[in-house]
């Protein structure tokens, strides 16, 4: 039970599980902000654009029903709020792919440029002096 507990914590005190929370927090954020820019400011042009209308309230509503001598509510469906719902999805896709865009593109450069190997030093005087006596051995 200790190693299922360490394995645990190990896993949770990783960068990549606290990266990862704090993606889904900020995720999170950025669909209120996607949503709110969608229903407040992108909607309600495009209504008022074709007569008038809240996208909200688009719906088709199913006959109701008696059953058993219960009336039943009429059903409905919103289809506009699902239009509303598909805008925000993407209006987040594009977001989101443009961010993965930018990071590929960053990590490709970062990897097309090698950092440059500084050049050897040129050899000190008593290297050179060295270099011409070892010559001069070898060739005895």
């Amino acid at each position: 039970m200790s190693n299922f507990i360490q394995e645990f914590k190990d896993f949770a005190v990783k960068g990549n599980a606290i990266d990862m929370a704090v993606g889904v927090i900020i995720g999170g954020a950025f669909g209120k902000i996607v949503s709110s820019i969608v229903d407040d400011l992108i909607m309600p042009p495009i209504g008022w654009l074709i007569g008038g209308v809240n996208f909200t309230d688009l719906k088709f509503t199913l006959p109701a029903q008696e059953i058993e001598g219960i009336k039943l509510e009429a059903a409905t469906i919103n289809y506009g709020n699902f239009i509303q719902n598909l805008i925000n999805f993407i209006i987040i896709a594009f977001c989101v792919f443009m961010l993965v865009k930018l990071i590929n593109k960053l990590a490709r450069k970062k990897k097309e440029e090698p950092e440059p190997t500084p050049e050897p030093p040129a050899p000190s005087k008593e290297e050179q002096l060295l270099t011409e006596i070892r010559d001069l051995l070898k060739n005895k």
